[in-house]
């Protein structure tokens, strides 16, 4: 049944080409035979991690986000380097934004964040056993580091507080992770 829903490609042409990112303008072939466009942006695949101190609180970041135009609630996050696993990643991100290194690293899910027009495939992890590390965020990042209960974020989530995709589904996956019904 699902390949009667397929898209078949008929060409593909470079648009743009940046540090992170790059988009085609692709035509296909629709499954009644008809054209369209699709333009797809190209994404190596995230992290968003987490990371949950033993008191319960867990460590999210504020950060002004340009094409947001303001600042968000977020998780710590990063793109996967050429070749990197998201373990490895997680862990990198964990230490230069938070300065924390898991003890145990949780792969809670991993989910498309806009598959209309995108191929970035984002991973969450879950972070218990914290210990300190020296930070070494990039120099481009400006971030703060704020402890939050974990019930207090996912009142955020539910307030409409937290807008940040990743940080919306990585808190509630861990609050329903962590519960005591799972």
């Amino acid at each position: 049944m699902d390949e009667q829903l397929r898209e078949r490609l008929i060409a593909s042409r470079a648009a743009f080409a940046g540090r992170f990112i790059s988009v085609t303008v692709d035509e296909v072939e629709l499954p009644d035979g008809r054209a369209a466009m699709r333009e797809i942006v190209h994404h190596p695949g995230a992290v968003a991690v987490v990371p949950l101190l033993d008191d319960g609180r867990v460590i999210m970041i504020r950060q002004y986000r340009q094409a947001a135009g303001k600042v968000l609630w977020e998780l710590p996050a990063g793109v996967l380097e050429q070749g990197e696993e998201p373990e490895s990643c997680a862990r990198r991100e964990l230490a230069e934004e938070v300065g924390q290194a898991p003890g145990e690293l949780v792969h809670l899910f991993s989910t498309y964040t806009s598959p209309g027009f995108s191929t970035e495939l984002i991973h969450i992890f879950l972070a218990r056993g914290l210990r300190g590390v020296a930070a070494s965020g990039e120099p481009d990042e400006n971030i703060r580091a704020v402890p939050v209960a974990l019930s207090d974020a996912v009142e955020m989530v539910r307030r409409g507080e937290v807008q940040n995709a990743a940080a919306v589904c990585g808190l509630l996956a861990a609050d329903a992770w962590l519960s005591p019904a799972r």
